[in-house]
C-alpha cells in the first residue's frame, strides 16, 4: 500500500467564490476539474507542489448549502519559519476575516476561515519542507485516542510522528511510514471531557493513494476496516472505508502522469 495522503475534500456552497478565495489568497492553481450531473469537483494546490504533496478537493453540489460540523477540525497550510506575521498580515490586507491572529496563538500559528467557514491553520515550516501554502495536515476530532491511533497504525501502517498533551486535550500526528517532509499528515485531536461530535457535510473525506485498489482493499477488510463502499460498487475506480468515528476515507490509485487526475 502506498499510503500517501492524496487530498482532503471539502464541500462549498459557491464554487466560483471558493475558487477565487483559494486562488487569490493561497495562490492555488487548478490542477484538474470534473463536471458531473449536478456537481463539480476541482483539485487545487500550489503551483510548485511536490509529487507527494496533498491537494485540496473542492466539491460543489448544485443547490446545496453544506453545514460545517465539528468532527472535522481544519486543514493547515505552510508558510516559512519566521514569516507567520507577515503572511497573516498579507491575508488581512487582502480582506480575509481576522479570526485567530498569531498573537492570540502564542506567535506559533494562526487561523483564518474560507467563505464557507472551513478553518485554515497557518503553520511555520522550513521552506524546504513543501511549497508555500502547501497542505501540512488535516485535523479530525476523535472520541477515543487509543482507538484512533490503533486504527491508523494498524489499518494503514501509519507511524505516530508527534504528540502534544495538555490538561484538557491531546493532539497526535500520524503519517505514512517514511513519508517525505512535503507530505500531508493527519492530526488526531482528543478532548478528555468525553464529548461527541457532529460530522456535518461540509467536510467530505481524506483520500489515500494505494498501489492496487482491489488487493489493498481486501487487506484493509481483513484488518477489520469498515466495508463501506467497496471497489465493485464504484466501478473499481475507487473505494471508501470509514474511521472508528465515521470519518470517510477514500482509496484511489493515482497515475500522476495521466492527462486527468480523475480515475473516472
Amino acid at each position: 500500500m502506498d499510503g500517501t495522503l492524496d487530498h482532503t475534500m471539502i464541500r462549498v456552497a459557491d464554487l466560483e467564490a471558493s475558487l477565487d478565495w483559494y486562488q487569490t489568497h493561497l495562490e492555488y492553481e487548478e490542477k484538474d476539474r470534473f463536471e458531473g450531473d449536478g456537481f463539480t469537483i476541482v483539485y487545487l494546490g500550489p503551483e510548485e507542489m511536490h509529487e507527494d504533496g496533498a491537494m485540496l478537493e473542492i466539491t460543489h453540489n448544485e443547490g446545496e448549502e453544506p453545514e460545517v460540523g465539528d468532527a472535522w477540525g481544519h486543514i493547515a497550510v505552510r508558510v516559512p519559519e519566521g514569516e507567520l506575521e507577515d503572511y497573516y498580515q498579507q491575508l488581512m490586507d487582502a480582506g480575509v476575516d481576522d479570526y485567530r491572529d498569531p498573537e492570540s496563538c502564542g506567535g506559533d500559528y494562526a487561523f483564518v476561515k474560507d467563505p464557507d467557514g472551513h478553518e485554515i491553520e497557518i503553520v511555520q515550516r522550513d521552506p524546504d519542507e513543501g511549497a508555500l501554502w502547501s497542505l501540512d495536515h488535516t485535523m479530525i476530532r476523535v472520541e477515543d485516542a487509543d482507538e484512533a491511533l490503533g486504527f491508523w497504525t494498524r489499518k494503514f501502517e501509519y507511524d505516530e510522528v508527534g504528540r502534544w498533551e495538555s490538561d484538557t486535550f491531546a493532539n497526535y500526528f500520524v503519517e505514512p511510514r517514511d513519508a517525505p517532509a512535503e507530505a500531508m499528515s493527519v492530526e488526531l485531536t482528543y478532548n478528555y471531557d468525553g464529548r461527541t461530535y457532529d460530522m456535518g457535510d461540509a467536510w467530505g473525506h481524506l483520500c489515500i493513494r494505494v498501489d492496487d485498489l482491489q488487493d489493498d482493499w481486501e487487506q484493509l477488510v481483513e484488518r477489520g476496516a469498515d466495508d463501506y463502499r467497496d471497489p465493485e460498487s464504484n466501478d473499481n475506480m475507487y473505494a471508501f472505508t470509514r474511521g472508528q468515528d465515521g470519518h470517510e476515507i477514500e482509496l484511489i490509485e493515482r497515475d500522476l502522469e495521466a492527462d486527468s487526475l480523475f480515475p473516472f
